[in-house]
């Protein structure tokens, strides 16, 4: 009797051991079908962050080999930059790039003056530069275009998200809902729809457009905005001595803003800061400012605007440079519904 019992409870011992085997295993199972969307997103974003940083090396360091130019050169047509294959690097008509042209949205200013200077308003798919002295509308402008951006294309909007990338920590969300209820859109929906990020140093800065590609790639954004671009360059870096070094770094985050723009056809703000220019014309014409950041910042940027203050609330916007547009003067006001028209 005795044995019989041991072997019963050996038996029953043996049947839950196997039962909660069955249920670790059901349990394991039902883990990694949970966790294996998160682990395809992560991929994901690795993957289209490795590869945006492929596109933004120079060609020196992505097509290295040990032959010599003149080697490279002879077998250029057999064997081409692996990066070739993927990025189009040939020539196209004038015709389909006319028509690429036509698709280009414009992402209205909240001033009807101001985006008939800019012939319909902020242009996808390249850098636009807004600078000028302290309170001249730079960071408001910006804050009324992550607004508008959300709106319809028949209302002047890019139907997509906005990025904002603080760099001076003058970001305000409740001017967002203020903006909001001009356009009869939702504050909670509006915010939501706006990734935030504060940068600290400019390798941070530089940084966060591998995150911003990676979410790019899974939802639909309009809008890029960098306030400002040139903030930390001028803590960062100090004196002459550091200037070559301050260029390069400047060029090459600027160049992967414009990857950005070229791949994922997003509107790119940058503002700038301004510096006073002391030379001999100023005893005659009074002080002048120019934009930082010299040619760099200046062959970067597809458009250039300058703003400047004028009586009150009103603002002045002028078009320094652009491919496109001709030189001219827009008004627009400041208020509490963002940029719009000046009222007389």
């Amino acid at each position: 009797m005795e044995q019989q019992r041991n072997q019963k409870v050996a038996q029953e011992q043996k049947t839950k051991r196997k039962r909660y085997s069955m249920a670790l295993s059901l349990s394991n199972n039902f883990r990694r079908r949970a966790l294996l969307p998160l682990i395809l997103r992560s991929l994901k974003m690795r993957v289209s962050a490795l590869w945006n940083l492929l596109l933004t090396l120079p060609g020196k360091n992505s097509c290295k080999s040990k032959e010599s130019a003149r080697l490279k050169l002879t077998r250029s047509s057999k064997q081409a930059c692996p990066s070739s294959k993927l990025v189009p690097l040939g020539f196209t008509s004038a015709t389909q790039l006319h028509a690429q042209r036509l698709e280009i949205i414009q992402i209205t200013s909240g001033s009807r003056e101001l985006d008939k200077v800019l012939e319909g308003g902020i242009e996808t798919g390249s850098i636009t530069e807004i600078y000028g002295e302290f309170r001249s509308g730079k960071t408001q402008l910006c804050h009324t275009l992550c607004v508008t951006c959300q709106l319809p294309l028949d209302q002047g909007g890019g139907e997509g998200k906005a990025m904002y990338i603080d760099a001076e920590g003058t970001f305000r969300p409740q001017r967002l809902l203020q903006i909001a209820d001009r356009f009869g859109l939702n504050g909670a929906d509006v915010l939501e729809n706006v990734a935030y990020a504060r940068a600290y140093n400019t390798d941070h800065q530089s940084r966060l457009l591998l995150e911003a590609a990676s979410m790019m790639v899974e939802t639909r954004f309009a809008l890029m905005i960098v306030d400002s671009a040139t903030a930390l360059y001028r803590t960062d870096f100090s004196g002459r001595g550091e200037l070559s070094a301050r260029q390069m770094h400047l060029a090459k985050f600027l160049r992967s803003l414009q990857k950005l723009a070229d791949e994922f056809g997003v509107a790119v703000v940058i503002t700038n800061q301004v510096v006073a220019q002391v030379d001999g014309s100023a005893i005659f014409a009074g002080p002048q400012i120019k934009p930082i950041g010299g040619n760099i910042m200046a062959h970067a940027s597809t458009t250039r605007l300058a703003l400047r203050k004028g009586r009150g609330e009103e603002r002045i916007c002028k078009v320094i440079s652009s491919p496109c547009l001709p030189e001219a003067d827009a008004r627009f006001q400041i208020s509490a519904e963002g940029v719009t028209d000046v009222k007389d």
